[in-house]
């Protein structure tokens, strides 16, 4: 698969400069797309603030650094995309905006160009059939943050061919990560048992088993967990957490997968976690404080 030089991602918010970051890095040539440029320059300046502090650690040289920078180009028009051997959308994880995604990028893409899916729950399947080349699309879901986590599940659709799943294989083995293989089930593999058990942590605190510090503290000390559920879920985003319990209530219809309304309400408020610097936690402070 030495003929994947040139990988596009398509959203450059944590997942996608992250995926970027890592790509650069293994020496792809990158091509960075989002919505508006201003949000490009933030992505470059987090990518640049990631790599500085790897040369400060000795995890990467000041020159691997400067050569992976300089293989990053971006722009606004989707067109810029027409160069890439594949295409990785990282978008936000909705169904709706993502198949709108693949449709309006494939007229610009080179007929054997690939696609990729960083989706953490969405059938793979059903956003392949929104593209003109369902057997050349794939799931790559990438862990958070990209560039420490050496996960990635790789997902085939039910049209997905084998050329397909090799180019995504040669990408994760030349990142230098695990490839763990999932089927096209809601949640796949890591979502299907996490997302739950954050869920749950939710439903303890809205029934007041515990506050926010003792379900945490509880998980690390009790579970040797390296980060309370509560605390992670402010990390992923709590829209995202509860998207991804929608899909999988929705896709199993098993009431089990029923989203926590304390999580609803925490979403409906526009506390999404530490992005937007409140959650289960309050960041506005030098230190993280409970919000409940």
């Amino acid at each position: 698969m030495g003929n994947i030089e040139t990988v596009g991602v398509i959203g450059a918010g944590q997942m996608g400069n992250g995926i970027a970051h890592v790509c650069a890095l293994a020496g792809f040539n990158v091509l960075l797309n989002d919505v508006t440029q201003d949000r490009i320059e933030a992505a470059l300046n987090v990518i640049k603030k990631n790599m500085v502090r790897q040369v400060s650690k000795d995890t990467i040289t000041q020159q691997e650094m400067d050569d992976a920078l300089a293989r990053i180009k971006s722009g606004l028009p989707l067109e810029r995309l027409s160069s890439a051997d594949m295409v990785i959308e990282a978008a936000t994880e909705k169904e709706e905006i993502k198949a709108q995604i693949f449709k309006d990028i494939t007229p610009y893409l080179k007929d054997d160009a690939m696609l990729a899916t960083n989706t953490s729950s969405i059938s793979i399947t059903r956003l392949a059939a929104a593209t003109d080349r369902p057997e050349r699309f794939i799931g790559v879901h990438f862990m958070n943050p990209v560039p420490v986590m050496n996960l990635v599940e790789v997902i085939r659709g039910l049209a997905t061919n084998q050329e397909t799943y090799d180019a995504a294989a040669f990408i994760v083995e030349k990142l230098g990560k695990t490839l763990t293989n999932s089927e096209d089930f809601p949640g796949f593999i890591v979502n299907r048992i996490l997302m739950p058990m954050i869920n749950e942590a939710v439903y303890t605190l809205y029934e007041g088993v515990g506050s926010v510090d003792s379900i945490d503290t509880s998980m690390k000390l009790g579970a040797n967990h390296p980060m309370g559920p509560l605390m992670l879920a402010d990390f992923i985003g709590l829209d995202t957490c509860l998207s991804i319990m929608q899909v999988l209530h929705d896709g199993l219809a098993d009431t089990k997968y029923r989203p926590c309304p304390l999580l609803v309400k925490y979403v409906e408020a526009g506390w999404l976690g530490r992005k937007t610097n409140r959650g289960f936690y309050d960041y506005r402070g030098e230190t993280p404080i409970p919000t409940r």
